[in-house]
């Protein structure tokens, strides 16, 4: 018989790392052999224990999972690194993947495609989750990626800024360009976020890749009589577009742009402003290859007489999630 594989499972959260251990644990030939908390503990351990495989969460205390993984493939590079995590944004999973990880799972999917994940990253395979597959996955080294639109619907601001600060942060760090539509408060708070992220920010704006915007006034400038006006909001978003990626770093430049606009309609009623904001949005998109993630609150949608909203939005975008 040969040897087990050797795993260390790396989360925050215990009940978690207890499911995947029993889970592994019910199949011949993997064998868990150690279990850390934090990024510098998953560091550490991986020194220690040199495993084949470490499942590892994003969202870790001291150091994140992503910069842990980076360290980690300098001490035990014979390790394979499976990310585990709740985050289901594009931006997120290709950066992880970019940093030299092999699979992606996110946590919702981890009963259904765990054993199947490990399987294929042992295997030498790359793995991303099926509620993830509509995405283009050819080339996450470096190359040309196409552009992706994409809807959070949260139950909280809490949920909202989570996401935001990582598709903005995992933007900025790959060295690509960030436009911020956002609301003051919003933004007041993201600068914080994506400092705690581990970027310098102040580098990052000075080096005119974050720009920020208020949502309301940039809903000003392109909006006429209740609508929005094609022509001013192709060139008012074209020009920002134009400076962010002249910003960028990196043979590949790309753009990343989070807004609350549409959420700011629909806060007013104004729902089909807000469709045709995402229609447009979709052409962005195909005109300029960016990354887009728009922030829908559910406490406004719920408000909105019309109860297919939920799929008029689902039609205008490649993902929707809801947190």
């Amino acid at each position: 018989m040969g040897r087990s594989n050797r795993i260390l499972i790396v989360d925050d959260y215990a009940p978690f790392r207890h499911l995947v251990r029993s889970t592994l644990q019910r199949r011949p030939g993997l064998d868990v052999i150690g279990e850390a908390s934090d990024g510098l503990g998953a560091v550490q351990k991986a020194q220690e224990l040199q495993p084949d495989l470490i499942l590892l969460d994003i969202e870790l205390p001291a150091l994140n999972g992503i910069e842990a993984a980076r360290r980690i493939q300098k001490i035990a590079p014979g390790a394979k690194i499976l990310f585990l995590s709740n985050n289901r944004s594009w931006n997120i999973a290709v950066e992880t993947l970019r940093s030299g990880a092999s699979g992606y799972v996110v946590k919702s999917d981890t009963a259904i495609e765990l054993i199947l994940a490990v399987d294929s990253v042992l295997q030498g395979k790359r793995f991303v989750s099926t509620s993830l597959s509509d995405h283009n996955l050819a080339d996450t080294t470096g190359g040309h990626i196409g552009g992706h639109h994409e809807a959070g619907i949260y139950s909280d601001d809490r949920w909202l800024l989570e996401d935001a600060t990582q598709f903005i942060g995992a933007a900025l760090r790959a060295g690509n360009a960030v436009v911020v539509v956002a609301t003051k408060p919003h933004r007041d708070i993201l600068l914080p976020g994506l400092r705690a992220f581990g970027l310098d920010i102040g580098a990052v704006i000075e080096q005119g890749r974050y720009i920020a915007l208020d949502a309301a006034e940039t809903l000003s400038t392109f909006m006429v009589k209740g609508m929005p006006d094609p022509v001013r909001f192709m060139g008012a978003f074209g020009n920002l577009i134009s400076r962010a990626t002249e910003a960028a770093m990196g043979p590949h430049p790309r753009v990343g742009v989070f807004g609350e606009c549409v959420d700011l309609l629909c806060t007013a009623g104004n729902v089909e402003a807000a469709i045709q904001i995402e229609k447009l949005g979709n052409h962005l998109v195909e005109e300029y290859q960016l990354d887009i993630l728009c922030g829908y609150t559910v406490n406004q949608l719920q408000g909105v007489s019309d109860k297919h909203i939920y799929q008029r939005i689902r039609a205008e975008h490649s993902a929707v999630h809801f947190h």
